[in-house]
């Protein structure tokens, strides 16, 4: 049987160029709100931790140093109420890469496997992860026509009998909505299937209070964090699972013979920005204030527009005045000088919508906002 090499699509956010290119044409320049790379200053006790620290000529472990393993324990019981032991803690180098890499890691454990449930409107890296570990991606059905949730009731008994894992995301990423974590759990836990929550989002909760899979169960599920959002360090790359010992057990074995190792310095700057809510809680102001101004502002353009649940996402369906999503991305690049991303990034399920990050500064919003007023599309 012949096996067709594998050929690496284009990388999504790489098919902006032309638009990127015509948005910094305007006076002003860029205003890039396609990708969630925060602007913000990281806490300066995380920048002298990094300069301080004296474990950069020696290799780091695998799992991370006790304190930072600890840092993240400490964290995950003042921020979830949860207690997890040290051996169920583990570091990853950001999460991006443990999102791609971990269908290979689970397949080798269980070789009968072959299917990937993720969201069907998610970051592409859950099914980007399932091509390169040759898998099956089977995208699960929103429980909303914007994306949101998982309606685990309409996978099909053959998946689910397949299944290498299930990928959860809650707040969502692009959509802002909320998955019912609890029932994500039991799904996992009747059907023998181990479930993966990327909660990276999870300080940006709007309703409610923030939530994680390990305030249900702690066996057959493991949570994934990130340091990236929470402090606004995503040059640093580092982040953290945390769970089911067994589950995380196996994988930090697979880490260290792959020589996955996430650098000293940079785990020192991560214990000190778990030690710190001070600056999160700052931060979350300025992303409400971004939100609230962008949504209005598109409200204003004849969007419907409605707040997250959680994340700094606008997840916008496209008005009547244009005919798809690449048509609105296109006007708003070309007059707004706003580079926004197209749904069709998060899955063919996200088609006719938009997804803007708040990750600019006020005063760059507001010049989005001058431009649309002065190209008549805003009226007053």
């Amino acid at each position: 049987m012949m096996v067709e090499p594998f050929n690496p699509p284009p990388y999504p956010y790489h098919r902006l160029g032309a638009l990127r290119s015509a948005a910094e044409t305007l006076p002003g320049g860029l205003v890039d709100c396609s990708v969630g790379t925060p602007c913000d200053p990281p806490p300066e006790t995380v920048m002298r931790a990094l300069a301080a620290s004296d474990t950069a000529r020696g290799y780091p472990e695998s799992a991370g140093s006790t304190e930072f393993r600890s840092a993240a324990a400490r964290w995950l019981e003042r921020r979830f109420g949860v207690s997890v032991e040290l051996d169920g803690i583990t570091a990853c180098i950001g999460t991006k890469e443990l999102v791609a890499s971990l269908p290979q890691h689970l397949a080798l454990r269980h070789p009968g496997r072959d299917v990937v449930l993720y969201p069907a409107v998610s970051y592409p890296t859950y099914a980007m992860g399932a091509m390169l570990a040759r898998c099956r991606a089977v995208p699960v059905p929103p429980l909303t026509p914007q994306g949101d949730g998982l309606d685990l009731q309409r996978v099909a008994p053959g998946d689910i009998d397949r299944a290498l894992l299930l990928w959860v995301n809650s707040p969502s990423n692009p959509s802002g909505g909320l998955t019912d974590l609890d029932a994500a759990a039991e799904f996992g836990r009747a059907h023998g299937v181990p479930v993966f929550s990327d909660e990276c989002y999870s300080e940006f909760t709007w309703e409610g209070d923030p939530q994680s899979i390990l305030q249900f169960q702690t066996t057959g599920v493991v949570a994934v964090h990130s340091l990236s959002k929470r402090s606004n360090l995503a040059g640093l790359r580092v982040g953290f699972i945390a769970g089911d010992v067994d589950l995380v057990t196996y994988l930090t074995e697979i880490r260290r013979h792959a020589g996955l190792m996430v650098p000293g310095p940079a785990q020192a700057g991560a214990i000190a920005a778990l030690e710190d809510d001070d600056h999160v809680r700052e931060q979350r102001e300025r992303y409400r204030d971004r939100l609230q101004y962008l949504a209005d502002l598109l409200g204003a353009v004849g969007c419907s527009v409605r707040l997250p649940a959680g994340g700094f996402y606008l997840w916008v369906a496209a008005a009547p005045r244009w005919s798809d999503s690449w048509a609105m991305t296109a006007d708003l690049a070309q007059v707004g000088g706003l580079l926004v991303s197209p749904g069709e990034f998060y899955g063919d399920a996200g088609a006719g919508f938009v997804r803007i990050a708040a990750v600019q500064p006020m005063d760059r919003l507001e010049l989005v906002g001058r431009r649309l007023k002065d190209a008549g599309w805003i009226s007053g």
